[in-house]
């Protein structure tokens, strides 16, 4: 189904975006109105959710390519069905898994050695003896997991 409806101005209003921001987003490929002869932008309704989707995964801490990705693996040419978005929902699900993982490590030993193989805390020779976690590698190892 083609765009042919909403203005620029009736999506910004909807989503709470500046026209220059909903711009924006269509330079970086996130949505695609069609054009009236004219040359005025046409928006889908299903325009108002990609974008929608764009601001919670902004907050969430993606990046706009991190964002763009997913998005690419919606359909252009109709609006996305239930099933798109819960396969797009499932892949955002395990990152975000990890991410809280991780802050729920940072969370719980930040006060104490976050691993960082300085050895300079008196406890250190608890967490990290002879600073194996360092021969993993640089950074925060024992927060970070994964090295």
């Amino acid at each position: 189904m083609p765009n042919t409806g909403l203005t620029i101005g009736d999506v910004a209003e909807r989503v709470g975006l500046a026209t220059s921001a909903i711009r924006h987003y269509e330079a970086e490929g996130l949505v695609f109105p069609a054009r009236s002869a004219s040359g005025q932008r046409l928006f889908a309704r299903s325009d108002i959710r990609r974008l929608s989707f764009v601001l919670i995964a902004q907050q969430l801490g993606f990046t706009l390519a991190e964002i763009k990705t997913q998005l690419d693996g919606l359909p252009h040419d109709r609006a996305p069905t239930k099933r798109d978005w819960e396969r797009i929902s499932r892949r955002f699900g395990r990152v975000l898994d990890q991410r809280i993982a991780t802050m729920e490590r940072l969370r719980d030993k930040l006060d104490g050695c976050i691993g960082c193989g300085c050895l300079s805390l008196q406890s250190c020779h608890l967490y990290n003896p002879e600073d194996r976690v360092g021969l993993k590698g640089p950074g925060p190892g024992l927060v970070l997991g994964g090295r």
